[in-house]
């Protein structure tokens, strides 16, 4: 694979990837599957429910630790239910051979983020989550972890994400004061820019009814992933709006959707990620599933700057929220070429000008 410029690589050298076998799976990529700066991850037609999650280490492969860890082996193929608070290994369809300049990082798509399953991805030898070392060959599973709610998933189920990059690629912070003038990197918040764009909540809460967020019922039922727009919102959530001042205390291990402040943009020559602000500004944990696609809130694809929904889930103690507080943050990068096409562009992008959203599962509020 010829691939001069570092950077994050577009959706037309991924489909060069498959077909020179950097990427390969016995069967090709569906529509939808690659994204502008992104790949869809499908699952195999096996599972296997595990004891405990696990990193295979530079000395073992999946398989190996499979061998003591399994519970029990069971198909995919017609679909099967992975319930809360279990450890599930799913092989993955698509296998890698990358070249020695070439890495990865995974992510849950959103979708899966915002219904709080856990997602990773592992490798062979390996000595992180959603980490693929550049010249990896081999291949990828799927750790799963539902949350809150019992999922229906099948194999080609896609809940999980990867991107791949060429060298170095994060834009600095003056670098990007620099986009953020000629591009709006954001609007409407705090706007400021440390360690990538830093996103703040929106508590003061939206319509007539000041709705600020949703909060995950206990004891719900079945969500199949592959069925967009057809569970009820109100079987599964808990609408929360404000009441006196613009705050929310977190309840402790429970799981909400809530929404920045600002409004981002991610313009074609880049992409972008979110990351955890700081783990020291509170016992909570916010975005689930980070990857940002080129065009997401851009002029001409949705208008210029769409929310960031944020999934939102406290550790251990109550913890209080209030409008305004730093959350989380945008880290920006190099595109290695602008893709052919972006976020919103035609291609089924469910988020576009997003507010505050739950899935694509559910159909929408009244």
């Amino acid at each position: 694979m010829t691939q001069a410029s570092t950077g994050i690589l577009p959706a037309h050298t991924i489909e060069q990837m498959f077909s020179e076998g950097t990427i390969f799976s016995e069967l090709p990529p569906v529509t939808g599957q690659i994204q502008p700066a992104s790949l869809d991850l499908r699952l195999g037609h096996s599972a296997y429910r595990v004891r405990a999650s696990f990193l295979t280490g530079p000395n073992s492969t999946v398989l190996d630790k499979l061998e003591s860890l399994k519970l029990h082996r069971f198909d995919l193929t017609e679909g099967a239910v992975l319930e809360t608070g279990c450890v599930y290994i799913v092989p993955l369809q698509e296998n890698l051979a990358l070249p020695a300049d070439i890495s990865a990082t995974a992510n849950p798509k959103s979708s899966t983020g915002r219904l709080d399953v856990f997602t990773r991805v592992i490798t062979d030898h390996g000595l992180a989550f959603d980490t693929v070392p550049a010249g990896y060959s081999g291949p990828l599973y799927a750790e799963i972890s539902p949350l809150t709610f019992p999922i229906l998933a099948r194999a080609g189920s896609r809940l999980s994400q990867i991107r791949f990059r060429n060298g170095v690629s994060v834009v600095s912070d003056a670098e990007l004061e620099k986009v953020h003038k000629a591009h709006t990197l954001m609007s409407g918040g705090n706007e400021r820019i440390g360690g990538g764009v830093q996103l703040s909540i929106d508590l003061e809460g939206q319509g007539d009814g000041k709705l600020v967020g949703y909060r995950a019922k206990q004891h719900s039922g079945l969500i199949d992933v592959d069925k967009p727009g057809e569970h009820e919102p109100l079987d599964f959530w808990e609408p929360i709006y404000r009441r006196g001042a613009a705050e929310l205390i977190l309840d402790p291990n429970e799981f909400y959707i809530l929404v920045s402040q600002e409004a981002v943009h991610v313009p074609p020559d880049y992409a972008a990620e979110m990351v955890p602000f700081d783990a020291l500004v509170g016992e909570f944990r916010v975005h689930y599933a980070g990857f940002f696609d080129p065009g997401f809130g851009h002029a001409g694809v949705g208008g210029i700057g769409s929310r960031a929904v944020l999934e939102v889930r406290s550790h251990d103690v109550p913890f209080i929220l209030e409008h305004g507080q730093t959350v989380g943050r945008l880290v920006y990068e190099n595109m290695a070429e602008r893709p052919q096409q972006l976020y919103g562009e035609g291609i089924g992008s469910n988020y576009q000008g997003q507010a505050l959203k739950l899935s694509k599962h559910f159909k929408t509020p009244a």
